[in-house]
């Protein structure tokens, strides 16, 4: 299993960031959300689920995943002392991350952090994947841009909101992989800056 860390001095806290379907744990993405995150103090332990290891295209059935989660949180467990222990991923990754909450229900875990939550299939809208998210216990951040074509804003904020635990954070003007309209974006902070600021946030409130 290729595995990255990204674990600052200062950090209190460890997220298991996991990736999305089509690139790997390396990507540029993964990078600038790590990257972000850890200019906050949160430390990240990123990895590459079997099926992208092995070069298929295919993902991995959810079981799988679920496996490579135990794997990883073994790994995090030995080796960092973070005091706080968070689970998610950007897209598909962020999903099977509830899947495993919902599922398995690690008890040291104290949250989860979805960056672009999947919610639909692109053009394709309805609500069928987040059936499972009201069996979580856990605290949930959603992170999602106002352009994601597939967590269209007037099914992903409803959704959110009939969970009690769970908070959604809009990013304004980004897409599916954090693109931003420039021209249009009213806000001057950096789209992962936000996140990363919001996600600070986040963990602060709940101690």
């Amino acid at each position: 299993m290729t595995t990255i860390i990204h674990l600052p001095g200062n950090a209190d806290s460890l997220l298991i960031l996991a990736h999305g379907a089509g690139a790997p744990c390396s990507h540029p993405h993964m990078n600038a959300i790590a990257g972000a995150l850890a200019d906050v103090g949160i430390g990240t332990l990123r990895f590459n689920f079997p099926f992208m290891d092995e070069g298929r295209r295919r993902v991995d059935k959810i079981e799988v995943c679920l496996d490579a989660f135990d794997e990883i949180l073994k790994l995090a467990r030995e080796k960092t002392s973070a005091a706080s222990l968070f689970i998610g991923g950007h897209s598909f990754g962020g999903r099977m991350s509830t899947h495993y909450m919902a599922e398995r229900n690690a008890p040291d875990i104290q949250g989860l952090m979805l960056f672009s939550f999947p919610l639909h299939v692109a053009k394709k809208p309805d609500t069928k994947r987040a059936l499972h998210l009201p069996d979580i216990e856990r605290p949930m951040l959603f992170l999602s841009g106002t352009r994601d074509a597939l967590a269209e804003p007037d099914l992903l904020e409803p959704t959110v909101g009939k969970l009690s635990n769970a908070k959604l954070h809009w990013l304004e003007t980004a897409d599916h992989s954090f693109k931003i309209l420039k021209r249009t974006r009213t806000s001057t902070e950096n789209v992962y800056a936000e996140a990363a600021r919001v996600s600070n946030e986040w963990i602060t409130s709940l101690s």
